[in-house]
C-alpha cells in the first residue's frame, strides 16, 4: 500500500459518520493488555464513507478491492464493539465474521445470509463509532522480554515466562487484530518504537458486559454464545471446539473454578499426539502459554474454555476437545463467568 493510499484510507475509515469519538493454579490479572484508553484517540470528520461508488461508475479493480476492504473492516470493528465479535480483525471476509453476521440479522430481523449485503451494511453503519484509533506507542508496548517461542512442550516448559514473541504480536492482542492489519495501516511506521504514532482498530470504550448466567458452545456454528438470567444473548464469540479424535463432550456442565494466567499442568497420557520422550510438566504462565491467559475450568474433568496463543486459528482449526478463543474474548468471558455458572455444550 502506497502512503497515499493509506492516507486515503485512514481518512476514509475514521468514521462513516461525521462527528463520531476509539489445567490453572494462579489466579491473578490477564496478562492481555486492555485496549488503551489515555493514549487512543478516534479519528473524527472524514469525508467519505468506505465502499461508496457513484452510480453508473466504472471502477478500477485495486480502487474497488480497497473500498471492500474498508467496508469489511469497518464492519468487523463495529460487531467486536456490539459483542459479536468476528475473531481477529484482518478486514477480510471468514467463517467467523460470517457467524456474527448471521446472528446480527437474526437480531435485527434482517434476512439471515452470513454475508454484509445492502440491508446489513446499511444497518450496521448508523452506529457513529469510528473505524480506526491513534495510538501512542508506549514504553510497556516495545519493553518485551521478547523471544521466540519453542514449538513443542518440553521446550516451552524450560521458559520462565510464556510472553510475546515481539511487540508486534502484543499490538496485535491488544486491538484485537492481526498482526498483518497492523502492518497494513501503518506503512513505513516503526510497530517497535515507543512514540510511534499508529492507526488501530478503535475496539476502546465498548460498555462493559453485565454478568453472564448460561454459557453455550454450539459445535455446529463453531460459537460461544453468553446469555443473562432472562435468556437474553449478550455476546457471541468465534471459539474452536474439538476434533473426530477429541470431540466437544456434549451435555450440560458448571464451571468449577475461573483462572487467569493459568500454570499449564500438561501430561501428554492425554494426548493423543504427544512427542514420544514427553513427561509431565508445567508451563509458566503468559500470552504463549497454551492456554492462554485464561482456564475456565469446567466439571468434566480435563476440560475447559480457554485462550490461545494464535488468534488468527480460532473456529479455523482442530482443538483437544476443549473450548479455545482467543486471549482477548477469552479474558472477557473470564470477567463476567464464575463458580456454578451453567455451560452448555451442543453439536
Amino acid at each position: 500500500m502506497t502512503k497515499a493510499t493509506a492516507l486515503t484510507l485512514i481518512a476514509a475509515l475514521a468514521g462513516a459518520l461525521p462527528h463520531a469519538h476509539a489445567h490453572a493454579q494462579q489466579q491473578v490479572a490477564p496478562q492481555v493488555p486492555p485496549p488503551a484508553t489515555t493514549q487512543q484517540a478516534p479519528l473524527q470528520n472524514a469525508p467519505t464513507q468506505p465502499g461508496v461508488i457513484a452510480p453508473g461508475a466504472v471502477q478500477d479493480p485495486a480502487i474497488a478491492e480497497q473500498a471492500e476492504f474498508e467496508r469489511l473492516l469497518r464492519a468487523q470493528v463495529l460487531l467486536e464493539r456490539m459483542y459479536l465479535s468476528p475473531g481477529e480483525i484482518d478486514g477480510a471476509y471468514g467463517s467467523n465474521m460470517r457467524q456474527a453476521l448471521n446472528t446480527y440479522q437474526s437480531m435485527r430481523q434482517l434476512p439471515v445470509t452470513g454475508k454484509l449485503d445492502d440491508a446489513t451494511w446499511n444497518a450496521l453503519n448508523t452506529d457513529p463509532s469510528p473505524t480506526l484509533a491513534e495510538y501512542t506507542i508506549t514504553d510497556e508496548d516495545v519493553a518485551g522480554p521478547f523471544q521466540p517461542i519453542p514449538s513443542t512442550m518440553m521446550g516451552k516448559a524450560k521458559l520462565s515466562a510464556l510472553g510475546y514473541a515481539n511487540a508486534l504480536e502484543g499490538l496485535g492482542e491488544k486491538f484485537h487484530a492481526s498482526p498483518a492489519l497492523l502492518q497494513r495501516l501503518n506503512p513505513g511506521k516503526s510497530l517497535a518504537r515507543a512514540g510511534e504514532r499508529i492507526v488501530v482498530p478503535h475496539v476502546s470504550g465498548k460498555q462493559p458486559l453485565p454478568p453472564a448466567a448460561k454459557v453455550v458452545v454450539r459445535d455446529s456454528t463453531k460459537t460461544l454464545q453468553l446469555y443473562d438470567a432472562g435468556g437474553q444473548l449478550l455476546a457471541q464469540y468465534p471459539v474452536s471446539t474439538g476434533s473426530s479424535r477429541d470431540p466437544l463432550p456434549i451435555g450440560n456442565w458448571k464451571i468449577n473454578g475461573v483462572h487467569a494466567n493459568p500454570v499449564y499442568n500438561y501430561n501428554p497420557k492425554l494426548f493423543w499426539d504427544a512427542k514420544p520422550g514427553d513427561s509431565k510438566t508445567q508451563i509458566k504462565p503468559g500470552p504463549n502459554n497454551p492456554v492462554g491467559v485464561m482456564w475456565i475450568d469446567l466439571s468434566k474433568p480435563h476440560y475447559g474454555i480457554h485462550g490461545t496463543p494464535v488468534p488468527g486459528h480460532v473456529g479455523k482449526t482442530e482443538s483437544h476437545g476443549c473450548i479455545r478463543l482467543t486471549n482477548w474474548s477469552a479474558a472477557e468471558v473470564g470477567a463476567v463467568v464464575g463458580e456454578g455458572t451453567d455451560v452448555e455444550l451442543v453439536s
